[in-house]
């Protein structure tokens, strides 16, 4: 019973962090990068790649900020450590970021972050990329679980080449109940953090397929 009030009260707290839901606005739009279709060839291992940030994507990473530090600091010394650990572990706001980066990095020989287009113009990358990032965590009133990433590649000329995305969707099995021991509680928490890194892996594979299609086009 303790268990369940201190989750409880945890997520109430959690339930406070708010995300903007609505769909995914037309970034590329609000940026001035309009989709023109370019070819798949167009994209090379040996290229410099600029890089944007979507406002979804902004907003996105202060949720999980706004999320990790509720997770963090909330209900102190009310909370089964493990279970905190498991709110602490889960949203971290730099995990999909910091693999985003390390994958491009990986695949483009130099990658470059931009506050805006117009900085970006003016630096001459061979490709620019808009990230669009987009996570769903547990609170009291959601236990539907989702991260969704989405690099969307352009030419120099600003027309668009195709994109690297990977998404994952889960409903959590209800941690609210009475007879749960924290341990258990805990694991169901962690899944936040295994969707995460699934749907990475779903981008790192789609990424992968972009850049091997590119170079048979070549």
């Amino acid at each position: 019973m303790r268990t369940f009030i201190q989750l409880a009260l945890m997520m109430v707290m959690l339930g406070t962090v708010v995300i903007n839901n609505a769909a995914i606005a037309d970034d590329l739009h609000a940026g001035h990068l309009l989709p023109i279709v370019g070819s798949v060839n167009s994209l090379q291992h040996a290229q410099s790649l600029g890089v944007l940030l979507s406002d979804n994507t902004r907003d996105n990473l202060s949720y999980l900020e706004r999320y990790h530090d509720m997770a963090l600091n909330g209900a102190k010394d009310a909370l089964d450590g493990r279970i905190r650990q498991a709110f602490v572990n889960s949203s971290d706001p730099e995990l999909a970021i910091d693999w985003l980066m390390s994958s491009l990095q990986g695949t483009f020989l130099s990658v470059t972050v931009y506050d805006n287009l117009d900085a970006l113009m003016q630096a001459h990358p061979d490709v620019v990329v808009m990230l669009d990032t987009h996570n769903q965590l547990l609170t009291q009133r959601n236990d539907q679980v989702e991260a969704r990433f989405i690099a969307r590649f352009y030419d120099a000329n600003l027309q668009y080449i195709a994109k690297a995305e990977g998404a994952v969707h889960k409903q959590v099995p209800s941690v609210w109940v009475h007879d749960k021991a924290a341990p258990e509680v805990a694991a169901q928490i962690e899944q936040q953090r295994d969707v995460q890194l699934d749907a990475l892996k779903q981008f790192d594979a789609s990424l992968k397929a972009l850049l091997h299609a590119g170079q048979r086009a070549g």
